[in-house]
C-alpha cells in the first residue's frame, strides 16, 4: 500500500518517525518542549468549563466522538465549552455547540494549557509531560492489546502516563499489558471497555439490515470486510506501506459467487498498490463510520490490527490473515500467542484464506468468536460511554 505525499508531509513524517524511535531526539524533545510548557502552563489559568477533545489521527472519530454525542444528548454542550482539536478543522463538520481549532498550533496548546478537561484517544501533550493537578485527563485508547505498543516497541521509551486519570480497559489483558508499557496508574483503569463500542453490543438484526442498506450493498450476499493494520516504517519515515500479496482475481473467481469485500484500510494508508475496485471489491477506506462496516459484516479478516478485538464484540466469524506473520512477530512482537488465542490460529497464505472460507461453518465460527471474546473482551458491556462521562463529570447519568 502506498500513499501519494507533498514534501512537506514526507517531512513531517520523518521527524515524527525520529521522535518516536531515536531516542536521543526523544529525549531533548520531551525534556525541553515539556519544560517550555510547564513554564508556560505557570501562566495560564485552568477554566472549569472548558474540554479539550481529539480523535485517532486527529480527526472526529473513534471514542470521543462516541463520548460528544452523548454529551450533546445529554445537554452539556450547554455546561461545557467544548473544543475539538482537528488536522482539518475547516473541513470538519461537527454539530453541537463546539468550537473547532487545528492540531499543533499556538492556539492548541494554549487551550490544552487552560482547559480543565482533556479527552482523548492517542495523546493530548504530544508526548511531552505538562498537564497541571488540577486538570482532569480520559483517555480511552484506540484499539485493545494485540500487538506490543507503547516503551514495548523497540526504540521507544516515550509513554510515561502516570498522571492519566482515567484509561479504559476493555480485559484483564489490557491491564497487565497497558499498564506496564505505558506505566499507568492502576487507580486509572476504567474497567468499562471502548465507549466507541457501545454500540456493538447493542445493534438489533433489523438496525443492521438498515446500515446494510445504508452502505448500498446487494442483498443476497456475504459481506467480507478486510481490514489490515498499519505497518511501522522500515525506512526511517521515507514511506509507510502495505501490499499484502492478494490476487483479487483470485478471490472473485472462487468466492464472487457468493461474497463481496468491503475493503478498509487503517488510516495511515491511503490505498493498496495498483488497487482496482469493482462490484466485488469496494472500497470503504475513507467511510467515517467504521462501525457500521463491523456490524454489516458477516466475516472480518484482518491480520494483527485491533479491529479483532472490536469486531469479536458481535460474536460473528473472523480470521486472522498473516501474510508476514514470522516477520511481524519478530520486529514487532504481539502480547499473546496469536496462533493458539486466534479462533483460526493464524492462516498465512491467501490460499488457506479462500479455503477456510468455502468452508465455513457460521454457527461453529461464531462460537468461536463467543470464546475470544471472553478471553480478551471480558469488560465489553455497552456502558462505557456513560461510565467514561459519570466518572470524568462526577455526574450520575
Amino acid at each position: 500500500m502506498g500513499r501519494v505525499e507533498s514534501k512537506g508531509s514526507s517531512n513531517h513524517l520523518k521527524l515524527e518517525h525520529a521522535i518516536k524511535h531515536n531516542p536521543i531526539i526523544q529525549k531533548l524533545y520531551r525534556s525541553g518542549m515539556s519544560c517550555v510548557f510547564q513554564l508556560w502552563g505557570m501562566f495560564v489559568k485552568t477554566d472549569s468549563r472548558l474540554v479539550l477533545m481529539n480523535g485517532h489521527g486527529y480527526k472526529y472519530n473513534d471514542s470521543p466522538r462516541t463520548i460528544y454525542r452523548k454529551m450533546l444528548e445529554l445537554g452539556l454542550d450547554r455546561k461545557y465549552r467544548i473544543v475539538w482539536a482537528l488536522n482539518d478543522p475547516e473541513n470538519t463538520n461537527i454539530q453541537g455547540n463546539v468550537r473547532k481549532i487545528k492540531m499543533d498550533t499556538k492556539e492548541y496548546f494554549q487551550t490544552a494549557l487552560k482547559a480543565k478537561y482533556w479527552i482523548s484517544c492517542v495523546g493530548i501533550e504530544r508526548g511531552l509531560h505538562f498537564k497541571k493537578k488540577n486538570q482532569v485527563y480520559l483517555n480511552t485508547w484506540h484499539g485493545a492489546a494485540i500487538n506490543v505498543c507503547g516503551n514495548g516497541v523497540p526504540g521507544r521509551n516515550d509513554f510515561h502516563w502516570g498522571h492519566i486519570d482515567y484509561f479504559c480497559m476493555c480485559g484483564k489483558l489490557d491491564e497487565i499489558n497497558f499498564g506496564r508499557d505505558m506505566e499507568l496508574n492502576p487507580k486509572s483503569y476504567l474497567r468499562c471497555g471502548y465507549p466507541r463500542n457501545d454500540v456493538l453490543s447493542t445493534i438489533s438484526p433489523g438496525e443492521r439490515i438498515e446500515i446494510q442498506r445504508k452502505l448500498g450493498l446487494p442483498e443476497g450476499k456475504k459481506y467480507i470486510l478486510f481490514a489490515p493494520t498499519w505497518r511501522d516504517s522500515q525506512d526511517g519515515g521515507e514511506s509507510y506501506q502495505l501490499a499484502p500479496p492478494i490476487d483479487w482475481d483470485k478471490w472473485k473467481e472462487k468466492l464472487g459467487n457468493d461474497y463481496i469485500v468491503l475493503l478498509r484500510t487503517h488510516p495511515y494508508t491511503t490505498r493498496l498498490m495498483d488497487m482496482k475496485f469493482n462490484h466485488f471489491v469496494l472500497d470503504f477506506t475513507s467511510y467515517p463510520e467504521v462501525n457500521d462496516l463491523l456490524i454489516a459484516a458477516d466475516v472480518l479478516i484482518s491480520d494483527y490490527s485491533s479491529i479483532l478485538l472490536d469486531y469479536c464484540i458481535t460474536e460473528k466469524p473472523m480470521v486472522c490473515f498473516g501474510y508476514d506473520f514470522e516477520e511481524y512477530k519478530r520486529v514487532r512482537g504481539f502480547y499473546y500467542d496469536m496462533e493458539k488465542e486466534m479462533p483460526n490460529g493464524v492462516l498465512k497464505t491467501e490460499d488457506e484464506v479462500i479455503r477456510h472460507l468455502l468452508k465455513l461453518d457460521y454457527g461453529a465460527e461464531c462460537n468461536k468468536t463467543k470464546i475470544f471474546k471472553q478471553n480478551h473482551c471480558e469488560y465489553e458491556k455497552g456502558n462505557a460511554t456513560l461510565t467514561c462521562i459519570n466518572r470524568l463529570f462526577e455526574t450520575n447519568y
